[in-house]
């Protein structure tokens, strides 16, 4: 009986304790809000035989190619007039030393394509222009 009467009392302090701890543990946490930190630029893209520029207001970067490259290559071109003619992107890219002697110090390697800012030119404004 007195066994009985001691796991009672034991098991009342254990359930009528609060512990503050495992309240917060049990809680949802509150959501954090994570800095985006992949650098976008804005700049001008160029992609001619195998090598890509991409120049903004202040920075000239080498663009590493790879298949982002080539596909924003292959975006650009309907605002293009001219082969040498260079567009406006947004894009979000990873900066990293050039590992190569030759070019710049500095490459990026494009990671999204968030959106090319030159307007579309229409077959009929093509047309004129020729």
């Amino acid at each position: 009986m007195k066994n009985m009467l001691s796991l009672l009392v034991l098991f009342l302090v254990l359930v009528g304790c609060e512990d503050e701890d495992r309240r917060d543990l049990v809680s949802e946490p509150e959501a954090e809000e994570v800095a985006d930190t992949v650098p976008t630029l804005v700049g001008e893209y160029i992609y001619v035989a195998d090598a890509g520029v991409l120049r903004g207001k202040d920075f000239v970067y080498g663009v590493k190619i790879d298949s982002m490259a080539q596909v924003l290559a292959e975006e650009v071109q309907p605002y293009k007039d001219q082969e040498f003619d260079m567009v406006k992107v947004k894009v979000k890219v990873k900066i990293e030393q050039n590992r190569r002697r030759e070019g710049w110090k500095e490459v990026i390697e494009i990671r999204e394509i968030i959106d090319v800012l030159e307007d579309k030119k229409t077959p009929e404004d093509q047309n004129i222009e020729e």
